[in-house]
């Protein structure tokens, strides 16, 4: 005989089983810091040592206003830095500021200021740009976008990147009375990044790049040279998403030293660590690299 099936009481509810409650970027970040430090001990102190050791110890300094910053990091995104610096430099001239309009400084100098020993800026591709007035943003703005594409094609993609430059421009105008970003710096970190990543076309790296460089705040842009060094070290899981990715750098590093961190790393990622053919016989973090050796400690 088959055996008896029980069938619930008459009235019973069913039962229902619990659903997990998904978690937030934030504790996914944390849980994989927490893995890291109890898989790897000392793995985030021994690349930062060394990665210091063979280029430099970083020092944070303001460098562009926050809008110049913004627009050209806009300008910068799938393209060379080189080719951004030259379409940001035909906006200066297409859209001038009057004289009045303070003069901003890129590059940095090695030794006391006024030394007039330039160096491109900390974690740049490129020769920096020259000191300069910012291009007249109200001017921009309000350009045809046919001519404002026409004045940066040098940066590439300039289709999509002029009507991106505009929106920008036109929510912070809108928002703020005026092209000044400057209260984001009493913001809370994340705060701030969220309300620059609700701008169109403005994602995590652009906005922590703006807010790192410009205001000193303790954020970390991952772009494609921090993704592929960092994963490759084992500092990020190997398929962890760039936007999961950002939330996970600022629970793996002092808040401290995310400046130093980020400067490090993807100077790594162009000088030695490169896309193909790494140079891993002058590599400083080669004994922990999981891209060498799966097993490193």
């Amino acid at each position: 005989m088959s055996p008896a099936i029980q069938l619930p009481r008459s009235g019973a509810k069913p039962v229902q089983k619990r659903r997990r409650r998904r978690q937030t970027p934030e504790q996914i970040a944390r849980a994989w810091a927490k893995r890291l430090e109890r898989t790897r001990p000392g793995l985030v102190d021994f690349a930062l040592d060394r990665l210091s050791e063979r280029y430099g110890r970083p020092v944070w300094r303001a460098r562009l206003d926050p809008i110049s910053e913004l627009v050209l990091t806009i300008l910068t995104q799938n393209t060379a830095d080189v080719n951004a610096e030259k379409a940001f430099e035909d906006m200066r001239r297409a859209y001038p500021s009057p004289a009045s309009a303070p003069i901003v400084h890129h590059r940095r100098e090695i030794g006391s200021p006024g030394s007039g020993d330039p160096r491109p800026p900390d974690g740049w591709g490129g020769e920096g740009l020259p000191p300069g007035r910012p291009p007249n943003w109200r001017l921009v703005e309000a350009a045809p976008v046919e001519a404002l594409i026409e004045v940066i094609r040098h940066g590439g993609l300039a289709y999509q990147k002029a009507p991106r430059i505009q929106a920008a421009l036109r929510v912070i105008r809108e928002e703020r009375g005026d092209y000044d970003l400057g209260f984001l710096a009493e913001l809370p970190p994340r705060e701030a990044r969220d309300w620059l990543t609700k701008i169109p076309g403005i994602g995590k790296k652009t906005a922590s790049i703006v807010l790192l460089f410009c205001f000193g705040l303790p954020l970390f842009p991952i772009d494609t040279h921090v993704e592929r060094v960092s994963k490759r070290i084992g500092l990020l899981p190997a398929k962890a998403p760039l936007d999961l990715a950002h939330e996970m750098f600022l629970e793996v590093f002092p808040a401290a030293d995310m400046y130093r961190a980020h400067v490090t790393l993807i100077t790594h990622g162009r000088q030695i660590c490169h896309a193909r053919n790494p140079q891993h016989d002058i590599c400083p973090v080669v004994a922990r690299c999981r891209f060498v050796d799966p097993k490193a400690p």
